[in-house]
């Protein structure tokens, strides 16, 4: 659907634009920094990451990213990753469907920009390494800057070929680098990394590991005295590196990291990977969060982050990529700008609402004397909107005496499934809830809620469209009175 001027005449909300896209498709489709707004940071710095739903936790509910699968050589190997194609139903980093060259890369991102208004960010992250396959990330940022000249640039890289390019980075434009540092130990990293390749040659153990790290540290180094952005991915490894990601966020901050996002290890051994095949876990919700917050005493943490695709499209928890293959765009592609523009002209107002009603939340929350955690289920643009039953993730909102935060997400199987399989699915949506005692949403039947109520998991759809953290504050409110004074995990 596209978004036209004669469209947005009438009033409208983010929320309304995207459910009308999601209506057009047929059905329902299917979070990484600061929630603050310019106060906590530096204004040069705001305008840079605002409207990147990666860097800024606010800004994933109303802006979208695209990744083109244009670099499918890597030159290291990961127990946790096996690149395969054609997967689509898979989300994790190193899978796609497709890959593309860049000369289709730049058709696939004008047609994504016609048809997903709140396109801000084009990235690159494989399926191998956006950099090691240098050329063609170059080529493809060069053609779209040209025909999209706003769309910020950003790239995933393990950072071993990093240090050869940061001048030509820093002229493009590129201000946003993620590097996945899993470890400052060599060590360690000989546990998570069987090879690289550097130099013209393979390199194994600690002498790979070695050199990964060297290139890492540099890289990172290089980017921060540049002024740009650095995230920093690290996957959670139960027993391999959890413990040790304490003194990778020490480190990494301290040579100038922006951001510091932990991920859960994905392990399956469908998936074929080492860590999956040989039985290695992955950590449980609570395993997270719990290192989450001992990161989080000085550190910007990503808390929103959904392990994307090599090729996703759309929102963050959305995935539109099978809309766009090639096979289904036209030849020839003229990018309209003003779909864009205008959904930036809305939702100038809507996130100023939202800011409102997100201090206005924070201020009733004074009595709160220890941790609650609540789910929401949601479509985006910031509100309980989204129907127990259509769920694919629920978003995690921690509330505390200082406010409420987002402190993750949690990633089930949809409950309604056509009359089939629904228990199954319930089983996975209570062991995802963990340490969760109250689920807001804008609908839920009454067998589901019976079910999650004998769980001890409250599931309330009294604050159906409200602004996410006005809602929880009125739940809060209405449970326990003013003020709060009542207030039990």
């Amino acid at each position: 659907m596209m978004i036209t001027l004669d469209s947005l005449s009438k009033p409208t909300t983010v929320e309304t634009m995207q459910s009308a896209q999601r209506d057009s498709q047929g059905c329902a489709a299917s979070a990484c920094g600061s929630a603050s707004g310019p106060g906590d940071l530096a204004p040069e710095v705001w305008e840079k990451i605002k409207d990147h739903p990666c860097y800024s936790e606010e800004a994933h509910h109303y802006f979208a990213r695209m990744h083109v699968a244009v670099a499918p050589a890597c030159n290291i190997q990961c127990n946790y990753c096996n690149r395969k194609y054609d997967c689509a139903n898979e989300s994790r980093p190193g899978v796609v469907s497709e890959k593309l060259t860049p000369e289709q890369a730049l058709r696939k991102v004008l047609a994504v920009a016609n048809e997903v208004p709140q396109l801000s960010v084009l990235g690159i992250a494989g399926p191998g390494d956006a950099v090691f396959d240098w050329q063609k990330t170059r080529a493809t940022f060069d053609m779209v800057a040209r025909e999209i000249p706003d769309i910020k640039l950003c790239l995933s890289t393990n950072g071993l070929a990093l240090p050869d390019h940061i001048d030509e980075i820093v002229a493009m434009n590129i201000d946003h680098v993620t590097i996945t540092i899993n470890m400052v130990d060599p060590a360690i990293g000989s546990l998570i990394y069987p090879w690289i390749y550097h130099q013209g040659r393979r390199w194994t153990g600690l002498d790979a590991s070695r050199i990964l790290h060297e290139r890492q540290m540099e890289s990172l180094e290089l980017l921060a005295a540049r002024k740009v952005l650095v995230k920093v991915n690290s996957v959670m490894i139960p027993d391999v590196n959890d413990r040790h990601l304490l003194e990778v966020s020490r480190v990494v901050k301290a040579k100038g990291a922006f951001l510091h996002n932990v991920m859960p290890l994905i392990s399956d051994p469908a998936h074929g990977t080492h860590f999956g095949l040989t039985g290695q876990r992955g950590p449980r919700p609570m395993e997270l969060k719990a290192l989450q917050d001992e990161l989080g005493d000085g550190t910007r943490l990503m808390r929103h982050c959904r392990q994307c695709r090599a090729d996703a499209v759309g929102l963050l928890g959305e995935d539109r990529g099978q809309e766009f293959n090639l096979d289904q765009l036209p030849e020839e592609v003229i990018y309209d700008p003003e779909p864009r523009e205008s959904y930036r002209r809305v939702i100038a107002q809507e996130r100023g609402e939202h800011a409102a009603s997100r201090d206005s939340a924070a201020g009733r929350l004074a009595a709160v004397d220890r941790e609650v955690l609540v789910a929401v289920a949601t479509t985006g643009g910031g509100r309980i909107n989204q129907h127990f039953g259509h769920a694919k993730e629920f978003q995690i909102y921690q509330v505390t005496p200082s406010g409420i935060t987002m402190a993750g997400h949690r990633k089930v199987e949809n409950y309604c499934q056509g009359g089939w399989g629904e228990e199954d699915a319930l089983d996975g949506i209570l062991a995802a809830l963990e340490g969760v005692g109250t689920v807001l949403c804008a609908k839920i039947g009454r067998c589901p809620k019976k079910s999650l109520a004998e769980a001890g998991i409250t599931a309330i759809d009294d604050y159906a469209h409200d602004w996410i953290e006005a809602g929880i504050a009125a739940w809060c409110e209405a449970e326990f009175g003013p003020g709060m004074a009542k207030l039990t995990a």
